[in-house]
This record gives structure tokens, C-alpha cells and sequence, in this order.
């Protein structure tokens, strides 16, 4: 995700999973009650006992963006403990009946979850396929994130909580799965989603399509487009598929964007490999987001990012990058827990800014520099890298704070000046490499870069991402960080291109 500035402005632990010890029995006497794996930021998300192998996630939209989509989830997973209570994060929907292992289950809601008691307790290691019938409310609520209303349809933001406000899931990064989607909408529609398409039929009115990723995927990454828009295909790297969302009318006012895709995924397998997944592209949405978003193989744009004349034509290549950056970090290589999210968005603003440089001939070292200055008023604010502050209450994006952006990319920068640029690059095709189609931690980082510079940096890692104040930056005694009081963000200090 990357936020703007006014969005910036309003707002490692590893997950302990366990349990049946946390699970309550279908004939215990508590009220249904949330539970949660343990992330120190997000308390009550996700949930212990089952391992999510697939999501079939099936719409029903007819043409008003107002007003509740119908909809079956199916769940496949697999029991990692004995479950008399299966706990899913669900919220925003209304759920109308429940079945597991093909059998009717009862159901109950406590806060954010959907409490389901099977008829008899599924044992551990046993199948476990959930089938949930409910709806799916595009209108905002309280909390943000889940379904976007667009000028012509829905698309989907759920960065970081807010899958379950569109579906039933596991939803937090640890539990990665496949999925399918199936989407009946107006014959009128387009719809894409995250994967390759492999059916699409007409009845009538309404068409139905479907989609299936190739890799699995973090319930927080996921994307249903629907509207009146154009799919425009293009080759990428070694014929790698490029298909770009994009509201009908506006074609030709962004493909001089557009076109400048298959370069940009040709510069990013140069600094760290082949593409990890099976197609990438570009969704523009007619709508107010404050951000851009990496949903996998189908990055999420405003519209008002590519036709804003303040913005230069570097920058906005630049954000472009940031969002496919994400494919390698983020998205394939997904964080453990919330608190790794540096690893995401660190790397990502790492390769916006060195494309800035090797593009736009904009300073790396220049930017660093104001990153530099400002990182402690980043840190007092927001917490070190690796161990963020909590959310604000009812702003769960809140997390994405200066200090996980051009903070965390300035340790990046530290790093490649202590080990060197050879080591360095080494380090990060290692970790896409190691990592593709999982999750890892800011440990896992901390021992590759060991592994791979042949040097013990845990000391190095333990001041860069724990500590209240910035280290010194090697090679540059001259640094100096700036007063907290009078800390600017760097990217504030670039607020006239307006994204952040």
C-alpha cells in the first residue's frame, strides 16, 4: 500500500498460533467470543486451529453498487487441532446459513467473528470444508476497508483487516491459500479478478465469470473489479501475460501509462528476478481511496494519480513501481506477522526510489538523507521499523506511517552501505528465492542477510530496526538526524507530487 500524504498525516513478535487450549467446546457454557493468532497489532484477527488450503468465493452483483451482493464462500482447510468451534473472521454481511463438511452447523457472531459449532467436533489433521451463504455489503461502515465503490462499480481495498468485510476467512498474511471467484454480474460488466480466467458464460442478462489464482495468496491481496471497463493485453518479459483494468472511456488517455508496464517488470527482474507470479497489470479505479495497492497481479490505482498534471511523469512511474515491487515483497514473500510490514513496505519504497534514481534522475542519497533527518520523529511517532505502534483506534491503516516507508527503506540503505552492493543485491534475489509463495519474519531477513553477507549482522539489525533512535548511517558521520520536534517526513517534504 502506498498512502498519500493527507492520509499519512491522519494516521517481532511471531504469531502464536496455537492451540486447542484456545478453542472453546461446542458444550462449554461461554458465549461465543473471538479469538484471534496472536499478532501483536491486530489482537483478535485471524484464527487458530485450521490451516486454509483453498477459498471458492462466489458474487452475485446486480448493477447497484449500494446495496448488499449475494454470496457463497467455501473454505477448504485442513484441522490443526481437535475443533469444536471454528472461529472465521467475518463482518459486514449477514450470514444465512452455515455447513461443515457438508453437514447444517450452528452459528453465532462476537464481535468481527463468525463463531460456527459443527454437529461433532472435527478431529485434528482431518478435512475441513466450511460453506458459508451470506451477503456482501459494498456500503462503508465504521472501519475502513473491504469493498470500493467506484463512478461504475465495486473493487476491492482490504490492506490490512478488511477481507473479512467481504468474506469469510483466516484473515491475516500467516495463512496464505488459493482461490477462486466467481462472479455473476450485468451482461454490461466487466469483471476481473486476481489469477487467469477460465470460465466465462452468458444467461440471459447477466454474465458469470471466473478467475483462479496460480499461486496462493494472503486473504488481505485479494481483488474482484467489477464495472464498465476495458481489459487491455499486452506481453510483458518472456511473454509473461500484462492485462490493465481501465474505465472504457479513458483507453487513450492512459495508455501512454500503461505501455510503460513491460519495462518497468523488465528493470524490476534485473534487480531481483524472474516475476513470481502468472500475469500482472494495472486496475484503475473511478474513486477516492487515498492510496495505491499491491492486490496480487492486479495492482489498485486511482485514476487521479495518472491524469493530475502537478504530478511529474518520474514520480508517477515511480509510484507504479512501488506497487510491483510489492509482487516480490509483499506478495509473494508475505509477512508473518503485521509487525514485519517493513519488510514490505521498506523494499518497496527501496526500488521506488532507486528507479526514481536510475529513471529520473532523482538522488537516492539526496532522499535518504531527508529520511535520515527525520527518522527519529518517525520512530517517536510511529515506533521502530520492526516493532510499530499499534493502530489507532478505528484506523487500522494507521500502521502505514512514515517510519514503514522511506524509514524502513533507509534501513536498506544503511545496510548496503555496511555490507556492500554486491552482497546486498545477493541478499535480495536470495530472499525472493527462498521465500516465493510464503511468509517469513524479520528474523528470517536479519539471518539471511548473516548467511549471505558472512557476517554475524544481528547486532547491525538490532539497532536498525528495534531501537528509539537512529543509529549512525555508515559511511556518512555527517548525517545528523534532525530535533523530533522539528522532524519533517520526507515524504512531506515531497508533498507537492501529492502521494506518499
Amino acid at each position: 500500500m502506498l498512502l498519500t500524504p493527507r492520509t499519512l498525516r491522519m494516521g517481532t513478535a511471531l504469531v502464536a498460533a496455537a492451540a486447542s487450549t484456545a478453542l472453546i467446546a461446542a458444550s462449554a457454557p461461554e458465549p461465543a467470543a473471538p479469538l484471534g493468532v496472536g499478532d501483536r497489532l491486530f489482537p483478535h484477527l485471524g484464527n487458530p486451529g485450521y490451516d486454509v488450503q483453498s477459498y471458492d468465493i462466489a458474487f452475485t452483483y446486480r448493477g447497484d453498487n449500494k446495496k448488499p451482493l449475494d454470496a457463497v464462500t467455501r473454505i477448504d482447510a485442513i484441522a490443526t487441532a481437535r475443533l469444536d468451534r471454528v472461529n472465521l473472521d467475518f463482518a459486514h454481511g449477514t450470514v444465512r446459513s452455515v455447513e461443515v463438511n457438508g453437514r447444517p452447523a450452528r452459528f453465532d457472531t462476537s464481535d468481527e467473528d463468525l463463531v460456527v459449532t459443527p454437529g461433532t467436533a472435527v478431529p485434528e489433521g482431518a478435512p475441513l470444508e466450511i460453506t458459508v451463504r451470506h451477503t456482501s455489503n459494498p456500503v462503508p461502515g465504521e472501519e475502513e476497508g473491504g469493498w470500493v465503490q467506484t463512478k461504475d462499480g465495486l473493487a476491492m481495498a482490504n490492506q490490512a483487516d478488511a477481507g473479512h468485510r467481504v468474506f469469510p476467512c483466516n484473515d491475516h498474511p500467516s495463512d496464505k491459500a488459493m482461490f477462486t471467484f466467481r462472479v455473476t454480474a450485468p451482461k454490461e460488466d466487466t469483471v476481473v479478478a486476481n489469477g487467469v480466467p477460465y470460465l466465462k458464460t452468458r444467461r440471459g442478462a447477466a454474465t458469470s465469470w471466473a478467475y483462479r489464482t496460480l499461486h496462493p495468496m494472503a486473504t488481505e491481496l485479494a481483488q474482484v473489479s467489477i464495472g464498465r471497463s476495458s481489459v487491455l493485453h499486452r506481453e510483458g518479459p518472456d511473454g509473461l501475460p500484462v492485462r490493465d483494468v481501465v474505465p472504457t472511456k479513458d483507453r487513450k488517455l492512459l495508455e501512454p501509462w500503461l505501455k510503460k508496464t513491460p519495462a518497468q517488470l523488465a528493470w524490476m527482474e534485473s534487480k531481483v528476478g524472474r516475476y513470481p507470479f502468472e500475469n500482472y497489470g494495472v486496475l484503475i479505479a473511478q474513486a477516492q481511496t487515498g492510496f495505491e495497492l499491491e492486490t496480487q497481479t492486479l495492482s489498485l490505482f486511482e485514476k487521479e494519480i495518472f491524469t493530475e498534471p502537478a504530478y511529474p511523469s518520474w514520480y508517477i512511474e515511480s509510484i507504479m513501481v512501488h506497487e510491483m515491487a510489492h509482487q516480490w515483497f509483499g506478495d509473494s514473500v508475505s509477512p508473518r506477522t503485521w509487525s514485519d510490514l517493513w519488510l514490505n513496505e521498506g523494499h518497496a519504497s527501496w526500488y521506488e526510489a532507486l528507479y526514481a534514481q536510475e529513471k529520473g534522475h532523482q538522488s537516492m542519497a539526496k532522499r535518504m538523507r531527508a529520511a535520515y533527518s527525520a527518522s527519529d520523529g518517525w520512530r517517536a511517532a510511529g515506533g521502530p521499523p520492526a516493532s510499530p505502534k499499534a493502530p489507532k483506534p478505528g484506523q487500522k491503516i494507521s500502521i502505514f506511517r512514515p517510519v514503514v516507508y522511506d524509514g524502513s527503506s533507509l534501513v536498506l540503505y544503511a545496510l548496503r552501505q555496511e555490507i556492500g552492493a554486491p552482497a546486498f543485491e545477493r541478499l535480495e534475489r536470495a530472499w525472493v528465492r527462498t521465500h516465493r509463495d510464503g511468509t517469513a519474519t524479520s528474523a528470517d531477513f536479519v539471518d539471511l542477510a548473516s548467511q549471505t553477507s558472512g557476517r554475524d549482522l544481528h547486532g547491525f539489525f538490532r539497532a536498525w530496526l528495534y531501537g528509539k533512535k537512529t543509529p549512525p548511517m555508515p559511511g556518512h558521520p555527517d548525517w545528523k538526524p534532525a530535533p523530533v520536534q522539528t522532524a519533517k517526513p520526507a515524504r512531506e517534504a515531497r508533498a507537492g507530487q501529492g502521494k506518499g
